[in-house]
């Protein structure tokens, strides 16, 4: 059966070399009680190791059932271990925290048996060893006597032609040592039982065999009994761990030290934060870099603005914006949308206070300085205390101030405004400061703008003045309806120089409408006449035609022809805008008109970036390794010990990858579920709230997969770390 030829063990540590065992020859059978003794330090163990497969040799050879060993590599050990070797160790090598049942149910798991009957099997195997009361008692609630019972138990399950044991009765009683070694020669009928021991006298009336060692040499080899040499072996193949029992083994190991489990959870729920915030500053960051954009046009490119037209081209009605209003994710409307097309500046020439102008009647807070608008001359500003302007607080208040366009230079739109209150607000990117002003004078800005933007063109008696030759409308409360007063400059275009009784046409046109008037001219003015036709002065009125205010505003007081949209979700942007379109109206997101300048440089930043993410990334898997090596360490006897009961090494690798996956499926949960409580307000906690909320659907699932790569990764380290060595080797480094 086994067969050593000049077989000799050597160890190499620090360019020292020392003998296991020298030139050994030896030819085992099965049938055979064998017992090697000697002293300690004679090399009886380290051949047993060597017969075990669990130590190589470095010289000779051996052979099992005629078959050559000594080319074999790592994978052909564990086959032989699995298909030949059952182990007795004098330590036991028993799972603590496993019942005596799944201890042995784990010798059928490693070789593949899945059988139904595989209960029974296991419990004649208990009542065999006397162990069936104990069957669901762990392990580490035994006595000596019963676990080394539970290790026989778990040979016979294995079920292979020979049997080892080291020591098997060091630890224990006379009378148990003695129940042990007479189970172990009953087995030894139709198996080949090899027992290393330095007491020779325990089991001197079972042996078959003695063999005696010193110094690493066999002085005696001498049949005690003769046995029947014809007794045959079956030669059997072993099958390996399925998938099935490698999840039901992985989750077992998870949860059976619970002070591990514990230490485990916390580390992979340290690196999943760690990555998820990593994850989410990232997408912070580049959504706030989407605001480096730049758009000549439009004034606020806030997230949340979407711009919409009619796309019949008509204006806005109430019906509309009551279907509008009725789409769920969206906020609120701002009808004049040309006002946030445009940045304002309040100023006395001392102070100036760029911005944009809102209605007032949207405001519903208070002020941190002064008090609300009780007249319509009267404004509140909401802001950046950062802002140096708004930080003068009162000194700002309570002063008279111009309203000024800023694409139009330095045309008024609207003078003696006077600022009354101030609301502070933190702003990640400063957009201006915020201007809330009654109807009356957002009428007349939106007015103003409407005329700023619209083509004004005047036809008098066939001839056409456009404005560009300097010419300006202008409404005047003592001009009669129907009527406009023109300067003495445009006299050429009338018959004799007299326009009285003759027809202006006014035309007015612009992206949005075009409308025009008749007005009959019943005066011009001049120098001389200019303040008693018109309640202005002459140094006020250069070039300007007067008519009536209310004609005036029939040209520029029209409804709304664009509106903006603001939404609640920016994430639902894209369904908001399908829903839009499908209510008749064109819908442009602002942030995809904006133009990013700096979008070249930016592509260097983030390079930089990511190379900062990776280092991240390595330096958080060498330290999470790190931990979770020394919290694992206490696991290595186990995983030896599954080697040396015949697992494949890429098998325990698999365990070890499932083992610390449950464990980061279990930190990932909980922490979704602590993130699910901060987004619903059970827990307060702003900052994470507002990193969670760039994140979609899609993205949790990026961030399982990097965590789950990151945890690969540890996982085939430490299992390459501690499979460097021979099973052997592994096992003693760690007892």
């Amino acid at each position: 059966m086994l067969k050593l030829k000049r077989v000799s063990k050597f160890y190499y540590n620090k360019g020292i070399i020392s003998s296991g065992f020298s030139k050994v020859n030896l030819n085992l059978n099965i049938g055979e009680f064998v017992v090697i003794t000697g002293e300690s330090g004679s090399g009886k163990s380290t051949l047993l190791n060597v017969i075990s497969g669990l130590d190589t040799y470095e010289e000779g050879e051996m052979y099992i059932n005629g078959e050559e060993t000594s080319y074999y590599d790592e994978s052909d050990f564990e086959r032989y271990r699995k298909k030949y070797i059952a182990n007795i160790f004098q330590n036991f090598n028993l799972i603590n925290s496993y019942t005596v049942y799944e201890n042995i149910e784990l010798m059928y798991n490693l070789n593949g048996i899945t059988e139904i009957d595989i209960k029974n099997k296991i419990d004649d195997i208990l009542v065999k060893v006397n162990l069936y009361k104990h069957k669901n008692t762990k392990v580490s609630k035994l006595s000596g006597g019963e676990k080394q019972r539970v290790a026989i138990a778990r040979a016979l399950a294995k079920d292979t032609p020979i049997i080892v044991a080291d020591e098997p009765t060091g630890n224990l009683d006379s009378n148990s040592a003695k129940s042990i070694i007479k189970l172990l020669y009953e087995i030894s009928k139709d198996k080949l039982v090899i027992i290393v021991t330095h007491n020779y006298e325990q089991v001197k009336d079972y042996a078959t065999r003695k063999i005696k060692m010193h110094d690493g040499k066999i002085i005696e080899d001498r049949t005690i009994k003769n046995i029947d040499n014809n007794i045959s072996y079956i030669d059997k193949e072993y099958g390996n761990i399925i998938l099935k029992d490698k999840i039901k083994l992985s989750f077992k190991n998870t949860f059976n030290i619970v002070p591990k489990f514990l230490l485990l959870l916390l580390v992979y729920s340290f690196i999943t934060l760690a990555v998820i915030f990593e994850y989410t500053s990232n997408l912070k960051s580049n959504y706030y870099d989407t605001f480096n954009g730049y758009n000549t046009y439009f004034g606020d490119s806030s997230d949340k603005r979407i711009v919409i037209k009619k796309k019949d081209k008509t204006y806005f009605s109430s019906l509309d914006y009551e279907k509008i209003n009725s789409i769920s994710n969206v906020d609120y409307i701002v009808e004049n949308d040309i006002l946030i097309n445009n940045n304002f500046t309040l100023t006395d020439d001392s102070i100036y206070i760029w911005g944009s102008v809102k209605d007032i009647s949207t405001y519903e807070d208070g002020v941190d300085v002064g008090k609300l608008p009780s007249s319509f001359d009267e404004v509140i500003l909401l802001g950046s205390p950062d802002e140096y302007y708004l930080s003068l607080g009162e000194d700002i208040l309570n002063k008279e101030y111009s309203l000024i366009q800023d694409s139009t230079g330095n045309k008024v739109l609207f003078n003696k405004l006077k600022i009354v209150g101030i609301k502070y607000v933190e702003e990640e990117i400063y957009k201006g400061s915020s201007i809330y002003v009654s109807n009356s004078v957002l009428l007349s800005i939106v007015n103003g703008i409407n005329k700023s933007y619209s083509t004004i063109k005047y036809n008098l008696n066939d001839i056409t003045i456009d404005q560009y030759s300097g010419y300006d409308i202008y409404p005047s409360k003592v001009i009669e309806k129907g009527k406009v007063l023109l300067p003495d400059e445009l006299s050429y275009a009338c018959k004799n120089y007299i326009c009285n009784n003759n027809t202006l046409d006014i035309l007015v046109d612009n992206i949005y409408y075009d409308t025009s008037i008749s007005l009959s001219i019943y005066n011009t003015y001049n120098d001389n006449n200019i303040e008693k036709l018109t309640e202005y002065k002459k140094d006020e009125v250069y070039n300007k035609i007067f008519i009536n205010e209310e004609d005036y505003y029939s040209l520029f007081e029209r409804p709304s022809y664009q509106s903006s949209v603001y939404i609640k979700d920016v994430k639902n942007v894209r369904e908001t805008i399908n829903e839009l379109e499908d209510n008749g109206l064109d819908a442009l997101y602002i942030k995809d008109t904006l133009v990013d300048y700096s979008a070249e440089v930016r592509v260097f930043v983030n390079l930089i970036k990511f190379i900062v993410i990776v280092f991240a990334l390595l330096g958080l898997f060498f330290i999470s390794y790190f931990i979770i090596k020394i919290i694992l360490k206490s696991r290595n006897i186990y995983f030896s010990t599954l080697r040396i009961l015949g697992a494949r090494k890429k098998d325990i690798k698999t365990l070890i990858i499932f083992e610390l996956n449950n464990i980061l499926n279990i930190s990932y949960i909980l922490i979704l579920l602590f993130f699910l409580l901060i987004n619903n307000n059970v827990i307060k906690n702003a900052y994470i709230k507002d990193l969670i909320s760039y994140l979609k659907f899609t993205d949790y699932i990026y961030l399982y997969i990097i965590l789950f790569f990151i945890s690969l990764l540890i996982s085939i380290r430490y299992s390459n770390s501690i499979f460097k060595k021979s099973a052997m080797s592994a096992y003693r480094s760690e007892v």
